[in-house]
């Protein structure tokens, strides 16, 4: 992404005078939390320091793409970027100072998906700071809002926009490569950067358990195969697909399904989330029993006319799900606590749907 502003450090001193001068309090507002002083140690040990954070103690270290991030204290202003980790903080209690518009399936001018305008409004927030930011990260107003952290525990920033960004507040960065961090990882680090190592522990088990309920009324999608892949009907010869590494697909395992193995053994990156094939190849999903993508029923009526992928066997029977594009269940295909709750029993209802075509 293209930075609108790079800040220095010597504007950035200069700005914080003058606001200390103003006095004047930035549109978000944070809502303090308590971090728990017998926080359990962290079983991912590639993204923190967990003997400082078992013990609730300062600075911790939380590593990640570009390095190290130091916090020194328990931040009281939390800052979000791009995708999703405002969900994290608001899912925690906590609303942000400032978070990214979101530009992707959302339905009004909020720049908030519906699961967000909800817990904002049920925390008592009724003017969220939002960064209008989807055509590149507004470092002026990220500044504006002083934070005393950013989180972008899943985002696709740069390594500039990571420099910039630190020039601010410490960043905790995704913890390998871009948006491929799983909804466990982002609640793992953003939470560590919070204070809130044990709550952030508590969302996720208590978020595994509804996803388990979910699944459990849909027995028949157990140990289906599944691919994620998106038709284009622009361009007919080649395919898009999301790999398990992705958390879209990593979502499909957690319910139950798995990729076939025709799919897997062409994944030359297991790190990767993402790759494309030609038309040619389409009989590698002759092995999914269900697929999974974005697009509308006229999409799928030009990819079933087609003579390639009419003939790949989900396409044939219809024991797929195609889901609207632009939409906020399209929006939650990168899950997080807030989206799952909010749209899981839509979601696995049209999985459980399509598995019964197969058992037909």
């Amino acid at each position: 992404m293209h930075s609108k502003r790079k800040l220095s450090i010597t504007a950035l001193l200069i700005s914080a005078l003058v606001m200390l001068m103003l006095a004047a309090c930035s549109g978000g507002k944070s809502t303090d939390s308590k971090s728990d002083e017998n926080a359990a140690s962290d079983k991912d040990t590639n993204s923190t320091d967990s003997s400082a954070s078992e013990k609730g103690e300062y600075p911790i270290t939380i590593k990640h793409a570009f390095g190290e991030t130091v916090i020194e204290s328990k931040p009281e202003r939390v800052a979000t970027v791009q995708w999703a980790n405002h969900d994290v903080a608001l899912a925690l209690g906590v609303v942000p100072v400032g978070f990214s518009a979101a530009n992707y399936g959302v339905q009004d001018d909020s720049g908030m998906l519906p699961w967000t305008a909800e817990k904002v409004k049920e925390l008592g927030e009724s003017d969220p700071n939002i960064y209008q930011d989807t055509d590149g990260l507004d470092f002026e107003a990220i500044s504006d809002s002083k934070p005393d952290v950013i989180l972008a525990a899943y985002s696709g920033i740069t390594q500039e926009d990571y420099d910039t960004l630190s020039e601010i507040a410490p960043v905790v960065a995704y913890p390998d490569k871009p948006w491929a961090t799983t909804w466990r990882e982002q609640v793992l680090m953003n939470s560590e950067a919070m204070g809130m190592k044990a709550e952030g522990e508590q969302l996720i088990k208590d978020t595994e358990e509804e996803v388990k309920k979910a699944a459990e009324q849909y027995p028949q999608l157990e140990g289906k195969k599944v691919a994620w892949v998106n038709f284009s009907a622009q361009d007919m010869s080649k395919l898009h697909l999301y790999t398990p590494a992705d958390p879209r697909g990593a979502f499909l395992n957690e319910l139950g399904m798995e990729y076939p193995k025709s799919i897997t053994d062409e994944i030359t990156d297991p790190a990767s989330y993402s790759f494309e094939f030609s038309a040619e190849n389409a009989d590698l999903l002759n092995d999914a029993d269900i697929i999974v993508g974005y697009g509308s029923d006229e999409l799928y009526k030009a990819v079933k006319a087609d003579p390639l992928f009419g003939k790949i066997p989900a396409i044939e029977r219809g024991s797929v799900v195609f889901i609207g594009d632009n939409t906020p269940l399209a929006a939650s295909g990168n899950p997080n606590p807030l989206s799952i709750s909010y749209t899981l029993d839509e979601y696995v209802k049209l999985l459980g749907d399509a598995a019964d075509k197969v058992n037909d």
